[in-house]
């Protein structure tokens, strides 16, 4: 719905660079912080090239006082030799975003005369996951399509030996309905073929929380569960936003009115938006607090419960999709753990 990033510079100037990296800085010592996470993001953080990347990481480990852990989120079209060099070296984590087999890369990952990326994706794919980059290799995200059978996206995906998949529901809302329909469907297959493997083939993030969150465990996906949200986005003109995907739901959404040059995260704590998800069930529904798996659903992503002149006190729009889930994946685990507690 904000289509405000076709304004904005295509890479982060020096400046921004620098300013963004001396708040970082501030916010790790004013709390004392032992590590930081650092997502490279996009767009596509790659066309940077390696020379800005390693400008970049390089700054973060010598200003920040604490241990900084940098990744990268790509589309993997141009991972090439010379680029995975550099980014081993400067101990980038990668994850590659492919969303199945090359006829489902067709539906949405283009270039722009219309040819299909898959393979030259699959190309940057088999280069990180061979023995001199795999330690570099963090998994791949992958945006469910229900117009993809399920399991075959799966086993697509596998030919790729990903460490990692996270699944991804489209952005949508009650005001902007999803794509499609069968969501908890197209999941409960997947989860199904995964779960019943024999051994575990990859760790599908999705569910490996979800078992969590049943177990009574702690999560830690945004999402899922009631933990107050970290993360804040700073922008290629040095804004300081919220959680990117609400991007999805009204222009300006993301929006804070900040910027690294004359505000500081902290600055960011007290915004609204940043408020609603750091206080967990507060900022849900009635309909979402009356539910017997509030604790697990955590009412959804925040974007997803948004509706047009309502605004986002609401259950996410998938909220019959992860009710059935959810539901699923605590039984199956429920009647395992019953089994193996017989004598």
């Amino acid at each position: 719905a904000d289509q405000g990033w076709r304004g904005l510079p295509s890479r982060m100037s020096s400046a921004v660079v620098d300013q963004t990296v001396r708040r970082i800085a501030e916010h790790a010592d004013k709390h004392g912080l032992g590590s930081v996470e650092v997502i490279l993001h996009g767009g596509e953080p790659l066309l940077a090239g390696a020379e800005r990347l390693a400008g970049l990481v390089g700054q973060l480990r010598s200003r920040v006082p604490a241990q900084v852990n940098v990744s990268l989120q790509t589309n993997g079209t141009l991972l090439d030799h010379s680029m995975l060099t550099v980014l081993k070296s400067l101990g980038v984590r990668v994850g590659v975003s492919l969303d199945g087999d090359e006829e489902a890369t067709g539906h949405h990952r283009v270039y722009a005369n219309g040819r299909n990326s898959f393979n030259a994706v699959a190309r940057g794919l088999d280069l990180l996951r061979s023995p001199e980059f795999l330690d570099c290799y963090s998994g791949i995200l992958c945006t469910v399509d229900v117009r993809n059978e399920p399991v075959g996206t799966y086993e697509a995906l596998l030919k790729f030996a990903p460490p990692a998949l996270d699944l991804l529901l489209p952005h949508a809302n009650h005001s902007s309905r999803p794509p499609g329909e069968g969501y908890a469907q197209w999941l409960i297959s997947l989860f199904e073929r995964w779960y019943s493997a024999p051994r575990q083939e990859t760790r599908i993030r999705l569910f490996s929380e979800l078992i969590q969150l049943i177990l009574g465990n702690r999560g830690e996906v945004e999402g899922l569960g009631l933990l107050p949200s970290t993360l804040v986005v700073v922008d290629t003109d040095g804004a300081i936003k919220q959680l990117d995907s609400l991007s999805s739901t009204y222009p300006g959404a993301a929006d804070t009115g900040l910027d690294v040059m004359s505000g500081s995260f902290d600055d960011a704590l007290d915004h609204p938006t940043t408020v609603a998800r750091q206080i967990g069930v507060e900022a849900l529904s009635a309909q979402c607090r009356a539910c017997d798996v509030m604790e697990i659903c955590g009412g959804g992503l925040y974007p997803h419960r948004f509706i047009n002149g309502a605004g986002f006190k609401n259950p996410s729009v998938y909220c019959d999709d992860l009710l059935r889930l959810i539901t699923h994946v605590r039984d199956r685990v429920v009647a395992d753990l019953s089994l193996l507690r017989r004598p």
